[in-house]
């Protein structure tokens, strides 16, 4: 298991569309371990694959409390095939945008089918906090960010800052 580095905006491979998984082996559970490993570090409770430069569709979440046990969940190739007409808001954060945070309005549950490690088809039906979790990173695999639901002016804002962030880091090192 290895740390990798999370990308950040205003980083392009973050409006990569990413490629499907072709088989579930050693490589992809390698890949997995060092997400989950990335995740906890950051500390987070979801990432996609492109967040680590790795343009794949793979998504790790585990949405336990900081008192419960881990629960750790994969999604490979996962897809969106039903989405409520009732949408729901919840406060939402990303790892490649760090210390913003923004309400956003979602569908408030969906259906999601997805290949386990073992490369058996599964499908989920959430809603909650981790119908919004999965939708936000099966955004990510699409090259969508969660401040594109924002206002023009509020994601312009994000951007620019972010920028700016970059360019000052890049003249430090």
């Amino acid at each position: 298991m290895a740390l990798r580095n999370i990308i950040k905006l205003p980083d392009p491979r973050l409006r990569l569309v990413s490629a499907p998984v072709q088989a579930v082996d050693d490589d992809l559970r390698r890949l997995v371990e060092d997400m989950f490993e990335t995740m906890y570090d950051a500390p987070g409770i979801g990432l996609a694959a492109i967040q680590v430069g790795v343009p794949q569709r793979v998504v790790t979440l585990d949405l336990a409390k900081k008192d419960e046990p881990k629960d750790p969940r994969v999604f490979v190739n996962p897809e969106v095939l039903w989405r409520s007409d009732e949408n729901a808001t919840h406060e939402e954060g990303c790892l490649s945008i760090p210390e913003y945070y923004e309400e956003v309005e979602r569908p408030a549950k969906v259906k999601v089918r997805h290949l386990d490690l073992d490369g058996k088809v599964q499908e989920i039906e959430a809603e909650g906090l981790l119908a919004t979790c999965l939708q936000h990173e099966i955004d990510h695999l699409n090259g969508v960010l969660f401040i594109d639901y924002l206002s023009k002016l509020k994601r312009s804002m994000v951007i620019k800052r972010f920028t700016k962030a970059a360019k000052r880091e890049a003249e430090e090192a």
